[in-house]
């Protein structure tokens, strides 16, 4: 990064302690409104998955049950990877990196967390192997899935405004980030619980909050847009510098000069 080292007072010891206590009042406030928040999320209504959703996967077709993988609660992460990219998107690969750790615990909580894209499955299996993750992966290559769930769109549609994240807008791209979550009861009926997408998957990137406790912070403000200086975790280099002038553009695809 090329950000210079912003300019901060230098206080004596109970100065700092003093500012320290003020903020940590306000870390008590934003922690018991997420509490609140998460409750809210767990009240919400659910709606039944009457669809028939079948993926592609490792072993062939797999309906949508069988992604719970015997579980209760399923998370599925909605990763951009069109059906004739080269490679999936550099900032959903920056999520993925985070959630290989997580499945163990997850599992043991009855959560199942998969992953699903648009792309044909030999495309998602080559990707896979070149980043090194081990999560399920399926696609939704012949499925209306990722369209239902509102992540992926067709290239006349983002000509014009698209409904993403419960509003009307503009996206560059046909695939967008997104998480859906779903519940199975004893009877096996599925229902749709939440989805979010945008800003409201900043909770799960790891990184990020890990950035947030540092002086710089994300260091995004100059930027064209705000992940502009995420790379695949195989493409940084030492000398890796970021231009802050560079557009967001999709992926290349297959076949592109």
């Amino acid at each position: 990064m090329t950000a210079t080292q912003p300019q901060h007072r230098v206080v004596s010891k109970d100065e700092w302690l003093q500012a320290r206590r003020e903020l940590l009042a306000a870390e008590k406030e934003l922690t018991r409104l997420r509490d609140e928040i998460s409750r809210r999320r767990r009240e919400l209504p659910w709606e039944c998955v009457d669809k028939n959703y079948v993926f592609e996967g490792p072993t062939g077709p797999l309906p949508l049950a069988d992604l719970f993988a015997g579980r209760s609660q399923l998370i599925v992460y909605h990763f951009m990877l069109g059906p004739t990219w080269e490679e999936g998107c550099k900032s959903c690969s920056f999520l993925a990196d985070h959630f290989d750790p997580t499945r163990i615990h997850l599992a043991h909580r009855d959560v199942t967390l998969a992953v699903v894209s648009q792309a044909p499955f030999p495309r998602i299996q080559a990707f896979q192997k070149r980043m090194g993750w081990r999560f399920p992966w399926v696609s939704a290559f012949a499925s209306d899935f990722q369209t239902d769930y509102g992540v992926h769109f067709t290239k006349d549609e983002i000509a014009g405004e698209v409904d993403y994240n419960y509003q009307k807008t503009r996206f560059v791209s046909e695939e967008t980030p997104g998480i859906s979550v779903f519940c199975k009861d004893k009877a096996g009926d599925i229902f749709h619980t939440y989805s979010v997408y945008a800003r409201g998957l900043d909770p799960i990137i790891g990184t990020y909050q890990f950035l947030d406790l540092v002086p710089r912070g994300r260091d995004e403000a100059g930027l064209a847009f705000t992940m502009a200086w995420v790379r695949h975790h195989d493409r940084y280099e030492d000398t890796y510098l970021v231009n802050p002038t560079t557009a967001y553009e999709p992926p290349a695809e297959i076949g592109a000069v």
